[in-house]
């Protein structure tokens, strides 16, 4: 009977997906075992250290179905290494081929390959959907790329932008993550074969070159040395989805803000029959937002965890493999639930540029003080220039008035320029800098991938 949230039937939808639990369930671990068993006898026999028709027995029967998978976890009470399969495997092998299986393996070996096949095929689910994710980012930095909207700095107004500047920028983060992950991948995705402490004292004649064709019909790489121990490629893999879970964090967290009934520039999508509160009809409430946010938070606690699992005793420490098998599975359903959510967000995100016009003029004008400080500044000098506006600033916000008013008041910029200018100086369309253009610069380095 499922007990987490990952595998509930009535929270399971918030936590994970059916793909990933799939790609993470018990046949697929087993499965990637019985992979890496039947990749290593392969290669042996090809090189003469087990007879050939043993081998092709145990590729016929490396089938996850066949196994008794609930026998594993009973011997598991009592063992954790690879034993527990190794009895299930042997059970269904006719022939004596169950003598052959495993030759000259540690359990190490065959669960350290198998939990990199796992994330591997997790990897490309999370790669895929960030590639998606960010697509969707630049069909809404091309989508608006003009549209007006308030920027802010230490979440007040600052100056205008447009949102097409804002997701683009949000396109770029996404972009140097999805550099990220690719990049890792010939660090992360290497197999393991290499006996009790790493040395292949079990294989001294044909060991490396059965490293080598076990890896090649598994498509890993294959280690320079044993990393029983080295347990960065874990660490790198399951830090990298932090950041993935980061940057994601931070977008998701913006329109959560933005959608704020004060604000309302955006909102996550909606349909009729949504329903926000058991009591309050009128709520549009961003629950799945939030779904996500707390999705992102957990992944990125997760890290830390297993760079702590990096201190491994000297060639050998389960206690350290214990805390991957548990987490880095957690990792991927969280982030792959979390990237199906944002995906659907991203992709029909409700925009108001009403809502995001009618804002900009929320401070009469002060948005633009430093238009008009700028100007000023090349007839005064750019330090008297702010204190003059500081000033009328100051006074335009205390007295909440508009700015314009305290500006035609204040000699200084009066003298200097006519009320045309003024006006022309607090517009905010005239004043969004090279946004669009920013806008441009990352679509064109998205589409020339």
């Amino acid at each position: 009977m499922p007990s987490t949230a990952i595998d509930s039937q009535i929270h399971g939808c918030m936590f994970s997906t059916d793909e990933m639990r799939e790609i993470l369930s018990d046949k697929a671990w087993v499965q990637k075992w019985l992979d890496t068993e039947a990749a290593l006898a392969t290669a042996q026999a090809e090189l003469g250290v087990i007879p050939k028709e043993k081998a092709d027995i145990i590729n016929q029967y490396a089938k996850a179905e066949l196994i008794d998978i609930p026998s594993i976890g009973e011997y598991y009470k009592s063992s954790i290494t690879i034993v527990p399969l190794l009895k299930a495997f042997k059970a269904i092998l006719p022939e004596n081929a169950g003598e052959f299986v495993h030759w000259g393996a540690t359990s190490q070996d065959i669960v350290d390959t198998g939990i990199v096949l796992l994330e591997r095929d997790a990897y490309e689910v999370i790669l895929r959907d960030m590639k998606l994710c960010q697509e969707y980012c630049l069909d809404l930095a091309k989508k608006y790329r003009n549209t007006i909207m308030s920027g802010r700095t230490h979440v007040v107004h600052a100056l205008p932008i447009t949102f097409g500047y804002k997701a683009a920028i949000w396109a770029d983060e996404l972009g140097r993550d999805i550099e990220r992950l690719e990049e890792m991948r010939d660090r992360v995705f290497v197999g393991e074969m290499a006996g009790a402490v790493g040395t292949l004292a079990s294989q001294p004649e044909h060991g490396l070159e059965t490293q080598e064709r076990m890896f090649k019909i598994l498509g890993l790489k294959t280690p320079t040395i044993a990393w029983h121990v080295a347990r960065d490629n874990q660490a790198e893999f399951v830090s990298v989805l932090a950041l993935c879970a980061g940057t994601l964090g931070r977008i998701m967290h913006e329109i959560l803000t933005l959608q704020r009934t004060e604000i309302l520039e955006l909102e996550e999508p909606f349909f009729m029959g949504k329903v926000g509160s058991s009591t309050m009809p009128h709520k549009r409430n961003p629950a799945v937002l939030e779904n996500v946010l707390a999705l992102l938070r957990n992944v990125r606690s997760i890290a830390p965890s297993i760079v702590e699992s990096m201190i491994s005793e000297m060639e050998r420490d389960w206690g350290c493999f214990l805390s991957e098998w548990e987490a880095i599975p957690r990792a991927c359903h969280m982030m792959a639930a979390a990237l199906e959510k944002s995906k659907n967000i991203l992709k029909n995100l409700i925009v108001y540029p009403k809502h995001m016009e009618r804002n900009l003029f929320t401070q009469k004008g002060l948005m633009l003080s430093e238009n008009v400080m700028m100007h000023l500044a090349n007839r005064l000098g750019r330090m008297t220039a702010h204190g003059i506006v500081y000033k009328g600033a100051m006074e335009a916000y205390e007295k909440e008035v508009p700015f314009k008013d305290v500006l035609l008041r204040t000699p200084e910029v009066a003298a200097a320029f006519t009320e045309e200018e003024i006006d022309a100086m607090l517009d905010p369309h005239n004043y969004v800098g090279l946004a669009p253009e920013f806008v441009d610069r990352v679509v064109a380095k998205y589409s020339k991938n």
